[in-house]
């Protein structure tokens, strides 16, 4: 009989959690809710959400809308989302997740230590302590080491009037210009070991007469899963990894579990599961990422367990 693990550490994060949670008390005191955007990459959560009330909008439609109340996502979202709401009469719930929230404010500060709407504040002095003139800061570029056209950055970016520099990969940071100041940051959910490679990098090519700062501000909460996932991924004959295909953080550890045990298959639902991949396979191990629900990882095992009784049945 299969031995089926469902990996403890792997499910929504707290950002993800907290949206989710928000959400579910706002429905249920009957309130109707509007989300902008996906409250999370996966659409069999959304599904569920939706039959409970919740109503998926995007920008354009956010326009339109007064004196309603709207949830913004774990994301984030730029400044210009708040103030549409101001205008609008629109009631926020924010549920952007608090890691994101304060590298939003950190990536704003440094945007105005530039010379950009300058505000008084500790990040203020200290970083001006170090620039050598206004003139060297307000040729500073900002570097975000994201996705394009993920929510998080484009509320990352909307913090500097889009003058930030959106970097995809290793291969994206020569576009760069190594004679000027640069100040490196991450999305919460991208991959540690690439964000330390783009470092090296900058470092090994950047002008003695310019500076290179970088902030790790990728989520450890999210970071450390990839070693956990490592480890969950070689204890077992085949690793079922479910997540919706448009996660980012799903994509990096799927990634990695596929590093590690070329038996990773990646499904949404249980609807997509083939039993022939569990053939001669004794211990399946399933997991996922930071916005896979626990339910989900659970109706997979359960769907699992019930065609493989079915198949030995037959066989009888």
């Amino acid at each position: 009989m299969l031995q089926i693990e469902i990996d403890e550490g792997s499910g929504f994060c707290f950002g993800v959690t907290t949206a989710i949670k928000k959400a579910e008390e706002e429905l249920a005191k009957g309130t109707k809710l509007y989300c902008l955007g996906d409250i999370v990459h996966n659409s069999m959560e959304v599904e569920r959400l939706t039959q409970q009330g919740l109503i998926t909008i995007n920008h354009d439609q956010l326009r339109e809308l007064h004196d309603v109340t709207v949830l913004l996502r774990a994301h984030g979202e730029p400044p210009e989302t708040y103030e549409l709401a101001r205008k609008n009469n629109i009631e926020i719930i924010d549920a952007t997740c608090p890691v994101v929230l304060a590298l939003q404010r950190r990536i704003k500060n440094q945007y105005e230590k530039n010379g950009n709407n300058i505000t008084e504040s500790v990040e203020k002095v200290d970083l001006e302590a170090e620039l050598k003139n206004k003139q060297r800061a307000s040729t500073a570029q900002i570097v975000i080491f994201g996705k394009n056209g993920h929510a998080e950055v484009l509320g990352l970016v909307g913090q500097t009037h889009s003058q930030a520099i959106v970097i995809e990969n290793f291969e994206d940071v020569e576009k760069l210009d190594f004679n000027r100041d640069i100040y490196l940051y991450s999305q919460t959910t991208k991959s540690l070991n690439e964000f330390h490679r783009i470092i090296e990098y900058i470092q090994a090519h950047i002008s003695e007469a310019a500076q290179f700062r970088s902030f790790d501000t990728i989520c450890r909460q999210v970071a450390n899963r990839m070693p956990n996932i490592s480890s969950f991924a070689a204890k077992h004959d085949l690793i079922l990894f479910v997540a919706g295909r448009k996660s980012s953080n799903g994509k990096v550890l799927f990634h990695e579990c596929l590093s590690i045990n070329p038996n990773s298959h990646q499904v949404e639902s249980a609807d997509e599961i083939n039993m022939e991949w569990f053939d001669n396979v004794q211990t399946v191990g399933i997991c996922g990422a930071t916005s896979t629900p626990k339910w989900l990882m659970e109706e997979c095992r359960d769907a699992i367990l019930r065609q493989a009784e079915t198949h030995t049945n037959e066989k009888e």
